[in-house]
């Protein structure tokens, strides 16, 4: 693994589930998708960066299908939860065939596919050069898997949180995708996106970042290169930091 000058030294990426999907016949996973996402992790990881993934589950399993087939809350949450855990295992199958070491860990014990998730296993997988996977959200019901990236980046020291959005290449005052008048923002604090209820990322987890130092950076999955372009320090998508 090669080393170089990079913005960061350990990073947590979040992934959503529905970037993984395949629009096209509908089903949860695609190929190339999933291909695409470990070449991305594989340049970042080639830097010299200690990467770890968090990967929602909104390919396999929404909330709306939960209200709508009446399962309550805290059963769909932990439905999502597993379905974070089969997402893990074809990003962890995809990223070994690109050569990188990895281990998924999960809040859920699943001892049979993955390990448990231990703060301190986590840390010393990085330090020795693997790609963490972490899976089943926080291991709660009524918590994102937003919080669960904010959450892992918290607990294992990472310096940013890089957040490949699906269909959107930054953070706006508004929706883009409803209002032709969204603004889009290049910078801002932790606080505004409370104070404005910003829909970039879930707002318990911004409110857990308030106080830190961590950097949150929202850019478009689209672009292949964009994960590498921000650990190496170009000014890609928009930026959530303290001030």
């Amino acid at each position: 693994m090669a080393s170089m000058e990079t913005r960061y030294k350990r990073v947590v990426v979040k992934l959503s589930g529905e970037a993984l999907a395949d629009n096209n016949d509908k089903t949860i996973l695609d190929q190339k998708k999933i291909l695409e996402t470990a070449l991305a992790i594989k340049s970042v990881y080639s830097l010299g960066v200690q990467v770890a993934v968090v990967v929602g589950a909104g390919n396999i399993w929404r909330g709306k299908l939960s209200a709508k087939i009446g399962i309550e809350r805290s059963t769909a949450d932990y439905m999502g939860m597993l379905g974070t855990i089969i997402n893990a295992l074809a990003l962890q199958n995809a990223f070994e065939q690109q050569g990188l070491p990895t281990r998924v860990m999960s809040s859920i014990n699943v001892p049979q596919v993955c390990e448990p998730y231990i703060r301190r296993k986590a840390i010393s997988h990085l330090k020795n050069g693997e790609v963490v996977i972490f899976a089943g959200g926080t291991g709660n019901p009524y918590f994102t898997t937003d919080t669960t990236s904010t959450l892992r980046a918290l607990e294992i020291g990472a310096e940013a949180i890089l957040m490949a959005k699906n269909g959107v290449d930054g953070i706006y005052d508004k929706d883009p995708n409803l209002h032709k008048d969204a603004k889009f923002i290049k910078h801002l604090s932790y606080h505004e996106v409370v104070e404005h209820k910003l829909g970039v990322m879930d707002l318990t987890a911004v409110s857990m970042l308030e106080n830190s130092n961590i950097v949150v950076h929202v850019f478009p999955m689209a672009e292949a290169d964009s994960i590498k372009k921000v650990v190496m320090g170009a000014e890609v998508g928009s930026t959530i930091g303290k001030e």
